[in-house]
């Protein structure tokens, strides 16, 4: 693989890469083995970030970023790597990619193997996570993993997704909230304000947000530490 391109959603996932401070929906080389696309949430700006990312050069491409449980065993910062993808069929990632990357992993790490499931909007009920495991047989979810693995099937390069879980089957961020996040899924502040003094959101809540959400780059940061060469960045 001459190329990694790598797709992440939210710019603290792609802190967990590189501290620099990436520009909005655009490819960044990361040197002579990987590219980085910051796309925002959702399948339509993955799928755009995948195609620009194999357009520039990538031979391989990689979702890598945050994922919601299915499973109730499932904790904030247990990583998934998944043999497969669901996005209403199965897709499989490369298991020898995979293989490698798993093996320069610290023991100290929580990781989870199985099937990934990809949903168009965020799952914010535990009855709602649960029927999705229970219909697709996956462990955990997110809402962009599905369009990468597909535009690296239909180009015929390897694909591989990093995920790791940021909520619990019985905790995910209220609706309301995603009215707060910018494209990036940077909060908002002047927007969450009035969200707190209405009430609609609870300081409880986003505490819980933020502790789920270190614990899971903690994670995604000690992948990119130990495996960085499969990650086209050593």
């Amino acid at each position: 693989m001459s190329e990694i391109g790598i797709v992440t959603a939210m710019r603290m996932e792609a802190r967990c890469i590189t501290r620099r401070r990436l520009p909005f929906n655009q490819r960044i080389s990361l040197g002579q083995g990987a590219s980085i696309w910051l796309c925002g949430m959702g399948d339509e700006a993955a799928r755009k970030a995948a195609a620009g990312l194999k357009a520039g050069g990538a031979s391989a491409l990689m979702s890598f970023g945050f994922a919601g449980a299915l499973d109730s065993n499932l904790r904030p910062g247990d990583l998934v790597l998944p043999q497969t993808v669901h996005s209403g069929y199965s897709v499989p990632v490369d298991l020898g990619w995979r293989s490698r990357l798993r093996k320069r992993l610290p023991a100290s790490l929580n990781i989870r193997d199985g099937m990934l499931a990809t949903s168009k909007k965020v799952l914010s009920s535990p009855s709602a996570k649960l029927e999705l495991g229970r219909s697709t047989g996956a462990c955990a979810v997110d809402m962009e993993r599905g369009a990468v693995a597909e535009i690296a099937a239909h180009a015929g390069i390897p694909f591989l997704a990093v995920r790791v879980i940021s909520d619990a089957v019985e905790f995910s961020p209220p609706p309301v909230l995603l009215d707060a996040v910018r494209p990036d899924g940077s909060a908002d502040l002047s927007l969450l304000l009035p969200l707190l003094l209405r009430g609609s959101v609870t300081l409880r809540t986003l505490l819980r947000l933020a502790v789920e959400s270190r614990a899971a780059c903690s994670t995604l940061s000690a992948v990119a530490k130990y495996a960085e060469a499969e990650l086209g960045i050593a």
